[in-house]
């Protein structure tokens, strides 16, 4: 593709109009949406009233003018984005905190099954939360396998399947519906991590069964570094399972101040603590945007941006791991090579910013909300150049930060 096709791209773009909605340094092309969201420009704002008003001046009185139910209104928000109803979806803590808690709940359950199963290179918290959370259940057991034996690791004993719908590393997709009909089958519920996926692809969730789902805010949803998290819930399964970190927030009456815990109705006895009214406040406004957005022209710019930055790469002499089947993969592409840490380093050096991950990964985010098709040609021409030269073998980018 040429820069001028790119450009006609842009001009015919029904998404374009976004970008101007978010903040981005000039001279940067940001290709990192997948592991931190852009600034919306109406988080600045908000954020601003929140501290100059709600907290500066309201005070106290500012939980009951909105701040309480924050979980519930922005959980209903992310619902449609991942094909739940509103009622079985809050926000809540981290993504790692709310894993602990469905496969906890997951376990206790039915006692005579008793066995988690997971992917083997699965995102390492998931499965260093799950070692904790089997831990927590007397006889619970987790089974790591490779993808290709998950099928055969499903039996009698059980209890759930817990898979990354979008790969963190390569963006392989699993088929949401026939996972979780392959752990139905097998008599086991299906917790699904959406981390990779709200946002970036469609995402029926009651359409395909599910029974249980986590993710984060502050991937393709904007809501800034650390922003809470969400848990959906079945409602079929609502008032069958219970959080096993009973906090006063997840209890019937938290402002009776009772000794013994009783759980809230619905998804409101998911909550744990005091929810993280900040963070809330800006992913509700990341949120806002997505109002009126089409995910199928999320998924269809996502897929004409994966096109124009493979045909780079793989002139570039990389090895592309991401699949070529738009749907079989999520909205970021990755590269393999022995020096993609220097790579990575030496486009960040040029304003392209993507991310390494370990050993040989080349990762970067295709955002369509915020991203063009000209800033992805231009950042492949950046790619090729930088591979085919070798200036990535100057020392300085050998150097390792603490984050990659």
């Amino acid at each position: 593709m040429t820069l001028e096709q790119a450009l006609a791209l842009d001009a015919a773009d029904p998404l374009g109009g976004y970008r101007a909605q978010f903040m981005c340094p000039d001279g940067v092309i940001y290709l990192d949406g997948n592991s931190l969201g852009q600034l919306p420009m109406s988080t600045v704002t908000a954020g601003t009233d929140l501290l100059n008003h709600a907290w500066g001046q309201r005070l106290i009185r500012s939980w009951n003018e909105g701040w309480i139910d924050a979980p519930q209104r922005v959980g209903a928000m992310i619902a449609p984005l991942i094909g739940a109803e509103a009622d079985e979806v809050i926000s809540a803590d981290s993504t790692s905190v709310n894993l602990y808690k469905l496969i906890v709940a997951a376990l206790r359950l039915n006692p005579s099954r008793n066995v988690v199963v997971s992917e083997a290179g699965n995102f390492p918290t998931d499965l260093h939360i799950a070692e904790g959370a089997v831990a927590a259940v007397v006889g619970a057991e987790l089974r790591v396998v490779e993808r290709g034996a998950l099928a055969d690791a499903l039996g009698d004993d059980t209890a759930l399947l817990l898979l990354t719908h979008v790969h963190y590393k390569t963006a392989e997709r699993f088929d949401m519906a026939g996972w979780t009909k392959a752990a139905h089958d097998a008599g086991a519920l299906i917790c699904w991590d959406l981390s990779h996926s709200a946002g970036a692809v469609a995402v029926e969730l009651n359409a395909a069964g599910a029974d249980m789902a986590v993710g984060c805010g502050y991937k393709y949803l904007n809501g800034g570094p650390g922003a809470p998290a969400f848990l959906y819930v079945a409602k079929r399964w609502q008032e069958q399972m219970h959080n096993p970190l009973s906090g006063w927030m997840g209890h019937a009456a938290p402002f009776e101040f009772a000794d013994g815990y009783e759980a809230a109705a619905g998804m409101t006895r998911w909550l744990t603590g005091t929810p993280s009214v900040l963070g809330l406040n800006a992913l509700e406004n990341g949120l806002k945007l997505w109002a009126d957005i089409d995910i199928r022209q999320v998924e269809a710019k996502s897929a004409a941006l994966w096109d124009i930055f493979h045909a780079a790469g793989t002139a570039a002499v990389l090895e592309c791991v991401t699949p070529s089947t738009p749907s079989q993969r999520g909205s970021h592409i990755a590269f393999r090579h022995p020096h993609a840490y220097e790579i990575v380093q030496a486009l960040i050096a040029q304003g392209v910013i993507g991310d390494f991950r370990d050993p040989d990964i080349l990762r970067f985010g295709l955002t369509p909300l915020t991203l063009s098709h000209a800033d992805i040609w231009r950042a492949g021409e950046n790619l090729r150049a930088i591979v085919e030269s070798g200036a990535y073998r100057q020392p300085e980018f050998a150097i390792r930060n603490a984050v990659t």
